[in-house]
């Protein structure tokens, strides 16, 4: 349609601008919703190679999604009724503590000692007046008054996502072959084999990165609150799970967890300097089994990325959607790099 008035030409565009920018301002306002489906989603297609796995060996599917879910909900109430309480104990020790930590950093003597456990390469008295002359400022104390607040609430919505990605983990794992199938519904009749035969290679390869992503977490944090409690490493648990945590995210996270973990022991009063050197040894032998041994064996058949595509994937990830992007970023790219090698090279052989 061809249109020649300029009225009516300039009032077209002016519409089609305004819709434009009320669907981006609409994914803007749903960015936390999509955010759990994405994560739900993320992890119902890390669930779905179990369920497979169990199929396989003649298990009815109805039964392995149940038994798979059960589990799921099993883990979710042992981290809750278990660990949590264990973390929020040596938290609350922590807040105890925080007192005689005070003391201690008001002591000349104790931060000359502090920064010399540093090896010189942070002046802690520098720090100390730093923070001194930070908090003197009356903006910085109301800007700190209302931190404090928006954690409270970010931890509040913390917890209600939790529940938000948990209930609907469960609705995507029973129902994702049926969510496959209507997408495969969409596709020509003549292409749809080939798109359902590539959907299931991307999907699978995403589902086995993200079991042995959680894999590789739940290593790092079992190996770490047996290692913190044999060496009698300050709140152990709460390191552990910071450790495990971190581990989710591709390339920085272990090494994240470790030199947080090694400068805690650093501090006086909770750590040694010797508890510190042996936690800083311990990680860099865990590091060097992780990312020759760990991790080959465990993500051989997840993904098949190189080394300098996993990078640049991960650092833009982590840019444009932070942590979220960053775990998703690997199989992505391995999603794109599969379609490369199965559709658009054939289609380029054939020119």
């Amino acid at each position: 349609m061809k249109i020649q008035n300029a009225f009516t030409l300039g009032l077209v565009a002016t519409l089609g601008v305004g819709v434009g920018i009320g669907i981006l301002g609409a994914v803007v306002s749903l960015a936390t919703i999509l955010t759990y489906i994405g994560v739900a989603l993320f992890i119902a297609l890390g669930l779905d190679p179990i369920i497979t796995w169990l199929e396989r060996n003649h298990w009815p599917r109805w039964l392995a999604i149940l038994t798979v879910l059960v589990a799921v909900l099993g883990v979710f109430t042992g981290l809750v009724f278990a660990v949590v309480p264990i973390i929020v104990d040596q938290i609350s020790q922590l807040i105890e503590l925080m007192p005689t930590l005070l003391n201690q950093v008001l002591d000349q003597q104790w931060r000359d000692q502090a920064t010399k456990n540093l090896g010189g390469f942070v002046d802690v008295n520098e720090v100390y007046n730093a923070i001194l002359d930070y908090f003197r400022d009356a903006g910085n104390v109301t800007a700190l008054a209302g931190g404090a607040l928006q954690v409270g609430i970010g931890i509040a919505s913390g917890a209600f996502g939790a529940i938000i990605v948990l209930i609907l983990t469960l609705y995507f794992t029973a129902s994702l072959n049926t969510m496959k199938r209507a997408v495969y519904r969409l596709v020509p009749a003549t292409k749809r084999e080939r798109f359902a035969d590539l959907g299931e290679q991307v999907t699978g390869a995403v589902g086995r990165y993200v079991v042995g992503q959680i894999t590789l977490a739940l290593t790092n944090g079992v190996l770490s609150f047996i290692f913190l409690n044999i060496i009698d490493a300050p709140f152990s648990a709460v390191l552990a799970f910071l450790a495990g945590a971190l581990s989710l995210v591709p390339l920085v996270g272990t090494l994240s967890g470790s030199v947080i973990i090694v400068l805690v022991c650093l501090i006086p009063g909770l750590g040694s300097p010797l508890t510190a050197l042996v936690a800083a040894i311990y990680y860099i032998v865990y590091m060097q089994v992780e990312a020759y041994l760990l991790s080959p064996k465990i993500m051989n058949r997840a993904v098949s990325v190189p080394g300098s595509i996993v990078v640049i994937a991960a650092l833009a990830g982590g840019t444009l959607l932070g942590v979220l992007g960053a775990l998703i970023a690997i199989p992505i790219a391995a999603s794109i790099l599969l379609i490369i090698k199965q559709v658009v090279i054939p289609i380029q052989n054939e020119r």
